[in-house]
């Protein structure tokens, strides 16, 4: 009887969500004998309860049933001939949770102040009334007793740091070099040279005059490919070696949790400029890799296939907070024991005619054409817009023990971040920075770092008049009464690299953590008013005992996002 009993309460459960089922696929206009049981006759329902008293004792439903021990043949016998036990007779509560019996459902979403019920919705709706009567409704519902579910056990939240870096940049393709540049003020802003951009109102960019794959990419894929993708292998494998990942070690990993996630703003458009140009000659001319060579996945995609990594692979685009966003989700596949090792950053090579005049047309630019390297000028009341740049930036983050493990450097510690959305305007910020402001306190309670321990924050500032002072203002709310912050702008010396600009300004970061140096804010030569002068860093580097780094970017679309490196300890 025991073991009758056992069967009897998952058999007596199944079958109530399967006449519920049944009931519901059922056409509108066909009749359902389910819902109308008053239609059998009292007498054989009164039976039906009988042999079904014994489900009252159910203890737990037994999840290893398998459905299909119950199809065939004699499955519509057996919904036909067994009605729902009476801790099934459901309450109008119950009841009215279906969508089918809300009267306002439909008329709530869309807008209308009354609902026409056809036939058979009436019919429906009148058996909602009979329940309260005992009549049986066959409506999936809950046991009577919850069942336990098993807790995963506690374990301790994986450490997750950085072990590798790898940039190209307008002031240099080794992360020494160039924080060394930046330490010194130095400007990687020029006349533009790629392009004939006589006929544009901006001639200047971040542009990288010199850069060689040799060594990096094989030359036939050189050849083909779009330059972001070249900037982002060529920093990936800067990173790998930058982090001591020799041919001995790497055969050492688990390739399938070694991944990559290096994101791009603007993907290959190069790659498919020159295939439209070639197109109107003939589809012929065209590169056969220009769509694939295109779309921002691919760099993360090749440069896993050359390093045989099958872990986490992909591309996340949110303009300019894209690197970001990569960083923050590639530490937490690294936290969810998803992967070990994460190759992560951004990369973009827009300063072709199509970026240029685009950004020009909407009139985000910077027009100082006469001296370049004063163009990109942070919190300067003479700023008249951003200077476009090009790079990459590449993380190489991997979990704490595993890197002890194999005795790699560890430069700093990834502690935590987070994101939000303004939800306000395509180019334009929160008046009231609310989306700054709360994506920065997301992410200090989601790193666990104390508001006053954060003495260094790299901002996104990228020389717009209304973007640096909302930043600014958020930063104040956030930290203002801390007396040790020193907030500083990459971008000044180096333009704004896209979705590049969070992975190179991520590792200004971790430089500064390591070096104790932090790097000047160049043309800040009349502040803003109500810009506090002692907050900015001046001219010239600064020492600083980094407690807690935070390095902002946002993009277009009202992305934010912010991310918290601290010393290894």
């Amino acid at each position: 009887m025991a073991s009758s009993s056992s069967f009897t309460s998952p058999l007596c459960t199944w079958l109530v969500a399967a006449c519920m089922s049944f009931s519901c696929d059922r056409e509108p206009h066909q009749p359902s004998m389910l819902l109308h049981p008053h239609h059998s006759g009292n007498k054989r329902l009164g039976r039906r309860r009988k042999v079904l008293s014994k489900c009252s004792g159910a203890a737990q439903f037994n999840r290893s049933l398998s459905i299909s021990s119950f199809c065939g043949s004699s499955i519509h016998g057996l919904i036909t001939s067994l009605e729902p036990c009476n801790e099934y007779y459901s309450s109008k509560s119950a009841l009215s949770s279906l969508p089918l019996f809300a009267d306002n459902a439909l008329s709530s979403f869309f807008g209308s102040n009354s609902v026409t019920l056809n036939r058979n919705q009436r019919r429906l709706a009148r058996s909602r009334s009979r329940s309260r009567s005992g009549e049986a409704m066959s409506v999936a519902v809950q046991p009577t007793e919850e069942v336990k579910m098993k807790k995963k056990p506690h374990t301790k939240q994986r450490r997750v740091v950085v072990t590798g870096m790898g940039v190209v940049s307008p002031l240099g393709h080794d992360p020494d070099v160039f924080y060394n540049n930046l330490l010194e003020g130095a400007s990687g802003i020029s006349t533009i040279e790629t392009f004939d951009c006589a006929s544009y109102p901006t001639k200047i960019a971040g542009e990288i005059k010199s850069f060689s794959t040799d060594g990096w990419v094989a030359p036939k894929l050189s050849k083909r490919m779009d330059k972001f993708m070249l900037y982002m292998l060529t920093a990936g494998k800067k990173a790998l070696v930058d982090g001591g990942i020799s041919e001995d070690v790497m055969d050492e990993l688990d390739k399938a949790k070694c991944g990559v996630l290096i994101g791009s703003a603007m993907g290959g458009m190069k790659v498919f400029w020159d295939a439209l140009e070639a197109l109107r000659i003939s589809y012929r001319k065209m590169n056969p890799f220009c769509v694939p060579f295109a779309t921002t996945n691919m760099g993360s995609a090749i440069l896993a296939m050359d390093l045989g990594w099958m872990g986490p692979n992909y591309s996340i685009s949110t303009a300019c907070a894209t690197s970001n966003f990569c960083i923050l989700n590639a530490a937490n596949h690294i936290i969810r024991g998803e992967a070990d090792v994460m190759l992560c950053g951004g990369s973009d090579a827009a300063i072709i005619p199509p970026g240029l005049g685009g950004f020009v047309a909407c009139r985000a630019l910077s027009q100082r054409n006469e001296d370049p390297s004063k163009a990109s000028r942070p919190w300067d009341t003479n700023r008249d817009g951003f200077v476009m740049g090009e790079g990459s930036g590449v993380l190489l983050l991997e979990e704490l023990e595993h890197a002890k493990k194999r005795g790699a450097n560890i430069y700093a510690e990834f502690a935590g971040g987070s994101f939000t959305c303004d939800a306000y305007h395509i180019t334009e910020p929160r008046p009231d920075g609310a989306g700054v402001i709360l994506c920065i306190e997301k992410a200090l309670a989601q790193s666990g770092v104390p508001r006053e321990d954060v003495n260094y924050i790299n901002a996104h500032a990228t020389s717009t008049p209304a973007g640096d002072l909302k930043e600014y203002e958020a930063l104040m709310h956030c930290f203002g009464q801390n007396p040790e912050l020193r907030v500083n702008s990459t971008k000044s010396m180096i333009g704004h690299l896209m979705g590049a600009a969070g992975a190179v300004e991520a590792i200004a970061a971790v430089q500064a953590i390591r070096t104790g140096w932090v790097h000047p804010n160049i043309n800040l030569e009349n502040p803003d008013e109500g810009v506090d002068t002692r907050v900015l860093v001046g001219p010239n580097k600064e020492r600083l005992e980094v407690k807690a780094a935070l390095s902002n970017s946002f993009g277009f679309g009202g992305h934010n996002s912010s991310i918290i490196f601290v010393p290894y300890k």
